[in-house]
């Protein structure tokens, strides 16, 4: 038997009150409900994303709702601290450049 991962994605779900909590339970897993703020953050299967949102913006005490885009930005950023790293020691070579110039014409 393997182990097979479903690719999901995050919804969040603005309401006017908190009190249809159970109803939104048979959407998707709730990860998080703020009582403050009245949203609720939930995570649904991407196949079935566009058809529950559609079901979910139907709903009566639902304000707005609002996807994810965690699984479409890019998470390797082994290219951009290379990059970083590079331009930062040019910058500290630089900055030693300047100041042995200042020194040099301190002197009298």
């Amino acid at each position: 038997m393997e182990l097979t991962t479903n690719e999901r994605q995050g919804i969040i779900v603005w309401v006017y009150s908190l009190r249809h909590f159970k109803t939104l339970k048979r959407f998707g897993l709730i990860h998080y409900a703020s009582r403050r703020m009245k949203y609720v953050v939930m995570y649904i299967n991407q196949s079935d994303v566009e058809m529950t949102q559609k079901k979910l913006n139907e709903l009566h005490f639902v304000r707005k709702v609002e996807l994810s885009y965690r699984p479409f930005i890019n998470l390797d950023f082994k290219d951009f601290f290379g990059k970083e790293k590079k331009s930062s020691n040019k910058d500290h070579s630089d900055k030693e450049d300047i100041e042995e110039n200042k020194s040099s014409e301190a002197v009298f």
